[in-house]
């Protein structure tokens, strides 16, 4: 990729990071970057492959995003796509710490939580109703097996009586092509940066349904309750402002519309953190896992409109 001249040392250390990619840190000419890889089976104890073009997905994401908002994604520095591979800047943790850290540590701002919704509206809007970017991230093939088949279909499989809503859901975010969707939008793909959030790990890349975005990212507002249950009203504080945020930039459809699609799929997401191929690793206790349970299968059942009302559900869950 251009970024070492032959024979010059490197100095490659790996990173931490989730459970679908290898990526390390380099250090060559007195510069420092990240190398990323997709990997063909997930780094968990269940099977769970996906096609390594998801790095390529990646790329392009970071492409588009930066193009809309450019404090909001590192820099992509090159792209090897034959040997499935980037570079992007290295970000240095004391500068960008990750979200999840500080939500784990109480450091919890809903004005944070509010820029995080704001510019993940900001870049749907940017991307809505594109044909083509609706050609470019034709991606169903990389984001069904991570998203859909590994959280809702396999939440499906363990729980008869939710499997209708939960294929209804699957459905409904297949068929729902609006916007350029992130896929992965985590606290622990978050950097909370100098300039606001800087959104990592856009493999699921997809042209789809912004409610996806939307749900993954108010879901771990929800969970983290279960993490740190001192901190639960600043918790959902969070929920409520990034929530807010977000559809306050919503210009590509009735901002209700996409609240209440929102506001089905985020039940079926809180049940497969628990029930699916990739637990939150937080969750431990059975009691907590009940509860979870006990709060999304009603929802699922009998499905609200609002956002709010699927925290109230919740607070309700942990009194």
């Amino acid at each position: 990729m251009g970024l070492a001249r032959a024979g010059e040392q490197l100095c490659v250390a790996p990173l931490p990071g989730g459970v679908s990619s290898d990526i390390v840190r380099v250090e060559a000419g007195g510069r420092s970057y990240c190398v990323k890889r997709a990997l063909a089976q997930l780094k968990v104890e269940a099977e769970w492959r996906a096609p390594v073009e998801r790095n390529h997905a990646e790329a392009e994401w970071m492409r588009v995003a930066g193009e809309v908002s450019p404090d909001a994604v590192p820099q992509l520095l090159a792209e090897d796509r034959e040997v499935g591979l980037f570079a992007m800047e290295y970000l240095p943790p004391e500068q960008y710490p990750v979200w999840k850290t500080a939500l784990r540590d109480g450091r919890i701002d809903p004005e944070f939580a509010a820029e995080v919704g704001g510019r993940i509206a900001r870049i749907h809007a940017a991307t809505a109703r594109r044909a083509d970017l609706a050609h470019r991230f034709a991606n169903d093939h990389i984001f069904y097996p991570i998203r859909l088949e590994a959280y809702l279909v396999a939440a499906a499989a363990r729980h008869a009586d939710a499997r209708d809503a939960l294929g209804a859901l699957v459905e409904t975010t297949r068929a729902t092509k609006l916007v350029l969707v992130h896929g992965d939008v985590s606290p622990k793909n978050i950097l909370a940066g100098p300039q606001g959030p800087v959104f990592l790990d856009a493999e699921c890349a997809v042209y789809g349904d912004p409610a996806f975005d939307l749900a993954f990212c108010l879901n771990h507002m929800l969970l983290k309750c279960l993490w740190r249950p001192q901190w639960r009203d600043r918790y959902l504080a969070c929920f409520a402002a990034l929530a807010a945020r977000c559809l306050a930039g919503v210009t590509w459809e009735p901002p209700a519309v996409m609240e209440a699609r929102t506001a089905h799929l985020l039940p079926g997401l809180l049940l497969a953190r628990v029930d699916g191929k990739s637990p939150a690793e937080y969750v431990t206790a059975d009691a907590d896992r009940e509860r979870v349970r006990r709060t999304a299968k009603p929802l699922l059942a009998a499905p609200v409109e609002r956002l709010a009302e699927v925290a109230q559900a919740w607070r309700r869950a942990l009194a």
